[in-house]
């Protein structure tokens, strides 16, 4: 009977010059060949025998070094040589089964036919329960029911992708890691506690700042507690549990429990305390003053108003019940080095070769490029640049030579590389590029022959890239034909956001039809190749006493110095070899990782092999105490390596809830840099996010915004979604359907505004009106009734108040939103302000605002409160998001024009006499003042540290309360000009004599207020200086993922400047204030440049002439 197997399931590809190399094989055989592991198995077949009524079964004894395909053929060949239901057998493949066996209860599936057989965890697990045999059963392969397509279809819709198209992949990486994410999940889900899930509290344990206890008297403070129309206020101990605060409110009520509606037989323990107005919960086990809500209460002096009610009921959180089997655990995992070696093994019963048997050079053949539509220009010569890569390590590089361009460009020749086989690391990427130049006339072709052939260095573009993993998601050497479709460079008009982190993507170009496509072969071998997951018999001991050179005094000094210094100092080819050479004494040092794995040479085997034994060996690392800034370097595009991420990943698994929240966004960023889908930083992000609601809420728009605006990383982000979706419950799931249906209904509305108002800033009442009518349709045509608000899932907005929206006067005409609050414990009157955004990339804003936040973290861990308001802002599509409109707030811009027209700029009373009139005493004026010279040191800091410093005044607010804030920072990131670097004419940070005039002090005079600001300033930029590494890693981050024209060296070492990296503390204070006093001198420079934009209307601020 012939078996069928379609064509790109059979794993077993002959050479054309295999008799040779079979030849070659067999003088690696010993007279003695090795017995492979023989594993007896019982087979219980999908047939019934008609006479029993019972399973047909079948046992065999597997060869332990067979694939798991080979294993299921041998069984259905001896089914039917056994003529057992031939009806079933002759007609069906074997492809027609899957193979499944039990583990602890539990069905697991046998998911990858590559697999050696002797590497199943099945196997393992057959071992640790000392079975002589175990059992496998063949079931035919399941169809997906009706009720899981449709729920697929739903799910699809929320992630804004089809998770199921595999279209566009040259291999099953993506069905892979989707199946195999089913069992992290599983485990979250099985531990997760139901009823602190469902309130997710909102916690922090950093100690409580001293400049929030010096609001509290005696440790003591009050709450008021509602119900229904009733209230108590009662005192508690700031360190009470919410369990003890119930308690003192039951006592204090107790005669008057019917005034509360509380019944006589309900006590404390039925009920639970949330925030009034916000779906956040005062529950668990922690002090009252850990509750995220008590500490902005205390910080902005209001009272803590909760409300008593019944506790939400956590089958609203019920999952969908899944329709997959487990994967084995050992899904994609090779055997040892021994177990695949052919060395010493019957080449009649070899199946899978290692990787580390393979001597020769790495090679690649480039058959040709083809492009449906050449580029304008067609005088140019092309060739192509083929590099292996490792994280930003350049192992191997070559080229092809040049050739005219044109629709289809022919090589058909091999590119040899200067690295071996058994060389090439996991994670590996061969990237190809296609460069063109312009063609040589005869004269410049001689003199280039002279100067060694053709430099395409100098004078060559880059057109077209792609990255092909050299082994792949299962460990197995790629063999064959590929034709990639290339990614085009984006031209300087196109927007470029991420264009070097897309760089290194292995995604191809969906795009088929347009896109320039690359025909390559790689060599192809009989056999699967594997890159083996270790060697059995390492001579530890050896390696131990190599590495255990004790470090001379004189090196000893070098080698702390290279360690002192900052992630963005270069290593020179002597700091690495002394860091290699004394990789022990590295290992004893944390602060020191991220520099020896940078020395490490990726591209050689045994290299990495030593540097995995010693990973694996250090108990160091995990002992150490928590340094954030260290594990997100490990996590950059420098690292490809599982182990070495992996380590970091462990490290953040110790964070607490609110220290993930904060540095999620950048988590997000770095899942780009991992070279496969499924990654220790995948599984991270997951296992977290299921675990509580607010972070899955963050991480479901983190990863829909990138899903929508990035095509290089769509299928990746896209995987992670669906794994977070299938466990986050029904009760978000709805959440998230109504945030997406107000987010597609806004921006259709935008869209056809912007159609119907011309490009101009001017916005007309015909405008506004037909706005207002199209927000009317909406709220009748089933609009959802209320949806968390995307930014602050805390708070639910209701339907809109039609008559405060309008349209905004700028380029994008933004919409000016106002939505009435949802929840009736509510006890502002205030409505939801927000400005709905078409047209810009908030991903910029988003990631400024991050590092803000994050800066306020290290600030409150001194003790300062700068009165930062990283007001909220989500990017929820492509160039589409949200604003959160700060409330009684203007920009500078709109108080100067508004009181005394364009020359506003120049008049430094004008801003003091507005806050003096906001304010209802002499003392309420001190306060304002004096929030305002902490918020506006804050900011000074805050955007000279991060280069964003010079703005103009329709891009800076305040608050009626003093609180000074920046907003809108996508526009200076877009303009080179305006970032980074000071130049003659311009001033490290905003600090105009207007300014200076609200501190009390005008020319060159002091007073206490500018004193109390030039301290403020100096001890936030100290404050900052000790977290040197955290920041200069979240920058470069932020450059590489989200801002392309700023990743020149030059532009990432300005926050080292910027940070005085390597002076003293005195010298970088002195530092710091000579930049006010710059800001001082050229003050006036502002106010004209100021002047101009209000005159020429350059940018129309938030409120400014809008209807």
């Amino acid at each position: 009977m012939e078996l069928q197997f379609s064509d790109d399931d059979s794993p077993v590809v002959h050479r054309e010059d295999t008799k040779r190399r079979r030849r070659k094989m067999k003088a690696f055989t010993s007279n003695a060949a090795v017995a492979v592991d023989q594993i007896a198995v019982e087979f219980v077949l999908p047939t019934t025998n008609k006479t029993s009524k019972s399973p047909d079964t079948l046992h065999l004894e597997v060869a332990g070094n067979c694939t798991v395909e080979q294993v299921k053929a041998q069984v259905w060949l001896r089914a039917v040589a056994n003529h057992l239901c031939p009806e079933f057998y002759q007609k069906y493949s074997p492809d027609h089964c899957i193979l499944l066996y039990q583990k602890k209860g539990n069905w697991c599936e046998i998911y990858d036919k590559h697999q050696v057989f002797q590497t199943l965890d099945c196997i393992r697990y057959w071992k640790a329960l000392k079975k002589d045999s175990g059992k496998i059963h063949l079931a035919q392969r399941p169809l997906p029911s009706e009720d899981s397509v449709q729920y697929q279809k739903y799910l699809n819709s929320l992630i804004g992708y089809d998770v199921t198209d595999v279209s566009n992949v040259h291999d099953d990486e993506l069905e892979f890691t989707r199946r195999k994410l089913l069992t992290p999940r599983k485990i979250e889900l099985s531990d997760r506690d139901a009823k602190l899930y469902s309130m997710d509290p909102w916690v922090t344990t950093k100690p409580l700042p001293e400049y929030l206890m010096g609001k509290i008297s005696n440790n003591n403070m009050l709450l008021v507690i509602h119900r229904n129309t009733s209230s108590q206020t009662i005192k508690v101990s700031i360190d009470d549990t919410p369990v003890q605060v119930l308690q003192s409110f039951f006592t204090k009520v107790a005669k008057k429990r019917a005034l509360f509606d509380i019944p006589e037989d309900f006590s404390e323990a039925d009920y639970v305390l949330r925030v009034c107005g916000r779906e956040e919960y005062i529950f668990g086990n922690y002090g009252i003053k850990n509750f995220h809500w008590v500490r902005q209460c205390l910080k902005n002096g209001d009272e803590v108003h909760l409300v008593l009610e019944t506790p939400p009921d956590p089958d609203l959180d019920e999952v969908q019940r899944e329709d997959w089997l487990q994967v084995d655990d050992c899904t994609g995992v090779a055997g040892t080095h021994e177990q695949l070696t052919i060395d010493e093994k019957d080449h009649e019963k070899v199946f899978t070769i290692s990787l580390w048997d393979c001597n020769r050079k790495f090679r690649v053949k480039v058959l040709g490029i083809d492009i449906p539509v050449l580029p304008r220009n067609s005088e140019l010569i092309v060739f192509v640049e083929a590099c292996i890569f490792h994280g930003q390590q350049l192992l191997a590089q070559e080229r092809t030579t040049p050739k005219p361009f044109t629709e289809e460009v022919l090589w058909n020749t091999w590119l040899e590389f200067n690295i071996k086989i058994k060389d090439l690391p996991k994670g590996a990427r061969l990237n190809l590029q296609v460069l063109c130049g312009k063609a040589q006339t005869q004269s410049s072709k001689s003199s280039s022959q002279d100067n060694g052939g053709h430099d395409g260095r100098s004078k060559s573009r880059l057109l077209y890239y792609v990255n092909l993993l050299l082994i792949d998601h299962r460990s197995l050497l790629r063999q064959g034909e590929f034709i990639l479709h290339m990614w085009k460079m984006p031209d300087k008009s196109e927007d470029n956001s991420s264009v070097n982190a897309d760089k290194l993507t292995s995604a191809t170009n969906p795009d088929k039809t347009s896109s320039m496509a690359i025909a390559i072969l790689l060599d192809k071998y009989c056999y699967p190749v594997a890159l083996p997951k270790c060697r059995e018999s390492r001579d530890a001991e050896l390696e131990g006493e190599r590495g255990q050179r004790d470090m001379p005094n004189h090196l000893r000094k070098q080698f702390e110095q290279i360690v002192a210094t900052d992630p963005l100092h270069p290593l020179s080819p002597e700091d690495k070899e002394l860091l290699w050479h004394f990789r022990q004494e590295c290992m004893r040092h944390p602060k020191a990782y991220p520099k020896f794995l940078g020395s490490v040479k990726w591209g050689k085997q045994e290299a990495v092999m030593m540097t995995h034994q010693l990973l694996e060996r250090t108990t160091i690392w995990d002992r150490s105490s928590l340094d954030v800034g260290l594990a997100m370097q490990l996590l950059d595009c420098h690292f490809s390596d599982a182990n070495v991420r992996s380590m970091a990943v462990r490290k953040l698994e110790t964070l607490d809830e609110d220290v993930v929240l904060r540095y999620l966004l950048q988590l997000v960023q770095a899942v780009k840099f991992e070279p496969y889908h499924d990654s220790a930083l995948a599984r991270f992000l997951l296992k977290r996010a299921l675990r509580s609601k607010r972070i899955g809420h963050f991480l479901f728009w983190f990863l829909r915004s990138e899903i929508a605006q990035s095509m290089h990383y769509q299928q990746r982000y896209a995987v992670i979604l669906e794994a977070y979706l299938r466990g986050c419950g029904d009760a978000m799931l709805q959440d998230f359907k109504k945030q997406v249906e107000i987010t597609e209904a806004l921006q259709k509305v935008t869209r056809e505004i912007k159609a119907v108002s011309a490009e101009k800033y001017d916005v007309s009442a015909q405008v506004v009106f037909q706005l207002r009518q199209k927000l009317e349709g909406l709220q009748g045509s089933g609009l959802p009734e209320s949806f968390k608000v995307p930014y602050d899932p805390g708070l639910r907005a209701g339907g809109l108040v039609i008559e405060q929206c309008k349209v905004m006067a700028s380029k994008k005409k933004p919409l000016w939103l106002q939505f009435k609050r949802a929840d009736p414990t509510t006890l502002s009157s205030d409505t939801i302000g927000i400005i709905f955004k078409d047209g810009d990339d908030l991903r910029q804003d988003m990631l400024i605002l991050q590092i803000l936040l994050i800066m306020e973290s290290i600030w409150e861990g001194e003790s300062l409160d700068l009165s930062l308001l990283p007001y909220g802002c989500i990017s929820t599509g492509n160039k589409i998001g949200m604003i959160e409109i700060v409330k009684d707030a203007r920009t500078i811009a709109n108080i100067q024009q508004s009181i005394v027209g364009n020359t506003g700029a120049f008049k430094d009373e004008i801003l003091n006499q507005w806050l003096k009139d906001k304010c209802v005493s002499e003392d309420k004026f001190q306060q304002t003042v004096e929030r305002f010279v902490y918020s506006c040191a804050g900011y000074c800091v805050a955007t000279y540290v991060l280069g964003i410093g010079d703005r103009h005044n329709d891009n800076i607010m305040i608050t009626e309360s003093g609180n000074l804030f920046h907003i809108d920072f996508g526009h200076i990131l877009g303009n080179y000009k305006s970032f980074l670097g000071i130049s003659k004419e311009r001033v490290p940070f905003v600090l105009t004599p207007d300014f200076l005039y609200v501190m009390g002090t005008t020319g060159k005079k002091s007073s206490p207020y500018f004193q109390k600001f030039q301290d403020t300033c100096v001890k936030a930029y100290s404050a900052l200086r000790h977290h040197t590494n955290l920041l200069i890693i979240l920058f470069s981050m932020m450059l590489m993922t989200g801002m392309p024209q700023l990743t020149s060296k030059e532009d990432i070492e300005y926050i080292r400047e910027a940070l005085t990296v390597g002076r003293s503390e005195e010298e970088a204070q002195r530092h710091f204030l000579d930049q006010i006093e710059i800001c001082r001198d050229k003050g006036w420079t502002v106010q004209f440049n100021w002047f101009l934009h209000l005159v020429l209307g350059i940018k129309q601020g938030v409120e400014k002439r809008s209807a």
